[in-house]
């Protein structure tokens, strides 16, 4: 199971103990500066709505759906733009930790969710999805509220609610357009993971 997006924060509060130990069946990859993915080696198989709940639970970024989702292998580089330096180089994902030894006791969760369980979040707010860009963070939130059963008006209404500025879509009509076309670019993401279950 891969528990992908998180901080350092995530990883000391889900994945290391407070004695400072990993817990096992854990391998933590830098993808890149202060982001981080944690692959999870469960002991018993897991379904992907078993993943759905726990992925909720364990923080991870809510357009990663484990239906379609491949990690970062450490040693290849990040190569989105934002990450590039003044040198025109990427960073390297980096190995943080691996536990070939153990596998991890992931419990069933104690009922079914429902299909979407990553956001099942009554009190969903676009702070929970914060990235290192506007778009990107927009895109993650528009998930969230789409697989919670909201409507595309009330989702345009919350970014327009939720997001401080609209610096790079200036203009009643660049905002508009800019709303549609997120909502429509998750809705095709969420219509392929419901036809691959």
């Amino acid at each position: 199971m891969l528990v992908d997006d998180i901080n350092w924060s995530f990883i000391l509060k889900h994945h290391i103990h407070s004695n400072g130990k990993w817990k096992p069946g854990r391998m933590v990859v830098e993808t890149s500066p202060g982001n981080y993915q944690v692959w999870i080696h469960s002991e018993q198989a897991l379904s992907t709505n078993d993943k759905l709940y726990w992925l909720q639970k364990l923080c991870s970024d809510p357009g990663a759906h484990p239906g379609n989702r491949w990690g970062r292998c450490p040693g290849f580089r990040n190569r989105k733009a934002i990450y590039r330096n003044s040198h025109n180089q990427y960073p390297l994902s980096k190995l943080v930790w691996v536990d070939w030894r153990y596998l991890a006791n992931v419990p069933k969760p104690l009922s079914t969710q429902p299909w979407g369980g990553v956001c099942q979040n009554s009190h969903l707010s676009r702070m929970d999805y914060i990235k290192n860009d506007p778009s990107a963070t927009d895109f993650s939130f528009v998930l969230a509220l789409l697989r919670t059963g909201h409507t595309e008006q009330q989702i345009e209404q919350r970014i327009i609610m939720e997001r401080p500025d609209f610096h790079n879509h200036q203009g009643e009509q660049r905002k508009q357009q800019y709303i549609q076309r997120t909502i429509k670019r998750a809705k095709e993401i969420i219509n392929n993971d419901k036809e691959a279950l």
